[in-house]
């Protein structure tokens, strides 16, 4: 009886050995559309009904059987399901979403790149203030119907002529967003770093150098990296002339009796 058992028990076992899927672990990283920046908080679902979230670092580790599907779901959006038995590397199943993620860093083959750049910035503040700086004086402007398919006049566009204050607001203030962009860009090239380094000024001599030589947008924008800095260090040559000259001029004064002699 007891062989019996044992032989019972030996079987039961093999048949739910046979119906019981085996469990594996499946890990990877899941990336925006650039496959460079990876992305966190991505709800990792198995059919089995086994749910995980991706770290900071996009990493995630699940736990399925070979009859499962896995979906990745951000922003409440789910991709295709992947078969778990059809996966060939399950210790490396990295997956691209069709989004784009903007951090404050990202990693690209171990290089680090913390701080952001002024194109970024520019880019940013145009599509903040995309309304503005898309803006153009209205006038008489045709119009297609989706529905009918009958070209006509544009009447929200033919309403805005006689919107004179709105006009006028939205033409300043692109202006004005205009010319802080200009002077955004001087001072992202025209930088104390930069004109220190190849002035070698320091202190109220630098203030006052940035001050009286500052570019203009125009020469900014157009001139390459070694103009600009031949510009930085030409008037570094013309403004410590300037102050030989003003200090031979006290000295002279000074002789003369005409200016009191520093204490």
């Amino acid at each position: 009886m007891t062989a019996l058992l044992k032989i019972s028990l030996t079987v039961i076992a093999c048949l739910l050995a046979a119906v019981v899927p085996a469990q594996i672990t499946v890990t990877g990283t899941v990336y925006d559309s650039t496959r460079s920046i990876p992305v966190k908080d991505v709800l990792v679902k198995s059919t089995s009904g086994i749910i995980t979230r991706t770290d900071s670092n996009g990493r995630y580790s699940i736990v399925a059987s070979d009859a499962d599907s896995l979906t990745f779901i951000y922003n409440e959006k789910p991709t295709a399901r992947f078969s778990v038995r059809q996966i060939p590397d399950i210790a490396h199943f990295d997956i691209a979403l069709h989004i784009r993620v903007t951090e404050k860093f990202r990693t690209l083959k171990e290089v680090k790149v913390y701080s952001r750049t002024y194109r970024q910035d520019s880019i940013e503040n145009r599509l903040r203030n995309a309304k503005y700086f898309n803006y153009e004086k209205p006038g008489l402007a045709l119009s297609s119907n989706s529905y009918s398919g009958v070209t006509g006049l544009d009447l929200a566009e033919f309403i805005n002529i006689f919107r004179f204050r709105r006009n006028k607001m939205m033409k300043k203030t692109r202006e004005r967003l205009m010319a802080q962009e200009q002077e955004n860009y001087i001072n992202y090239r025209f930088n104390k770093a930069t004109v220190r380094r190849i002035t070698r000024l320091n202190g109220t001599q630098l203030e006052e150098f940035m001050r009286l030589y500052r570019p203009d947008f125009a020469f900014t924008s157009e001139s390459n990296t070694v103009e600009f800095y031949q510009y930085i260090l030409n008037a570094s040559y013309h403004y410590r002339q300037q102050l030989l000259i003003q200090q031979r001029s006290t000295d002279s004064l000074q002789r003369n009796n005409l200016l009191p002699s520093s204490p």
